[in-house]
């Protein structure tokens, strides 16, 4: 059901999601606007390309606190919970917000509708609606960067492995959605790493330095 509520919890999910964490910390501590740099996105993997893990890690982090907070948290303010049979109501708003706040990252209108790929804030999302799953992806996402220190590669592993999570995890009635953003999760995955794909079959992908600095 569609009310004032619902409505504005939507909009505040994305603008939480419209925060440029990307653009404001490389305005403000180093001068860069990340986005006339490497890939030309304002997301996590191009701060990591263009700043280093300084700036990386914790535009990562907030990121996926922007997701997060949107999809746990604004929900209690419409007020549903899982108590008296509304779980899959539940389930059905953390997913909305949570697109909402996506939608954002994507299209921020604090930074002219340019923003990044969304992955951070969707890592940030799917904790929320299945902690389990989006643990198991957060953990393959280190494990395969620590590997390879490639950020695409791992945001792109991350996301197939939640599918596969939500998919064991998540038993009950409102298990077909979930597997369903599962899946949509993965085509969007795709889509906005395509440039990303071809870097990586060519070997011209671009590595993060994880420990060491970076040579002169």
């Amino acid at each position: 059901m569609i009310t004032i509520s619902s409505v504005s919890a939507l909009i505040l999910a994305y603008l939480f999601g419209s925060i440029p964490t990307a653009v404001w910390i490389g305005k403000v501590f180093y001068g860069i606007d990340v986005r006339e740099y490497g890939s030309g996105n304002a997301g996590a993997t191009n701060t990591f390309r263009v700043l280093g893990k300084k700036a990386g890690i914790p535009v990562m982090l907030i990121d996926i606190a922007k997701g997060f907070t949107a999809t746990h948290f604004l929900p209690k303010l419409i007020g549903v919970s899982i108590t008296g049979g509304h779980h899959a109501l539940l389930i059905n708003y953390e997913l909305a917000l949570g697109i909402a706040a996506v939608m954002g990252h994507l299209f921020p209108v604090f930074a002219g509708f340019r923003g990044g790929k969304g992955i951070a804030t969707l890592f940030g999302m799917v904790l929320a609606v299945n902690l389990p799953a989006g643990l198991l992806c957060v953990i393959m996402f280190i494990v395969v960067l620590l590997i390879t220190r490639y950020v695409s590669l791992s945001s792109i592993t991350g996301g197939f492995t939640y599918l596969v999570g939500v998919a064991f995890f998540y038993n009950n009635d409102t298990n077909n959605l979930v597997v369903i953003f599962g899946m949509c999760i993965c085509l969007l995955i795709l889509v906005t790493h395509q440039k990303n794909i071809e870097r990586l079959l060519k070997g011209k992908e671009s590595k993060v330095n994880l420990f060491k600095r970076k040579e002169a």
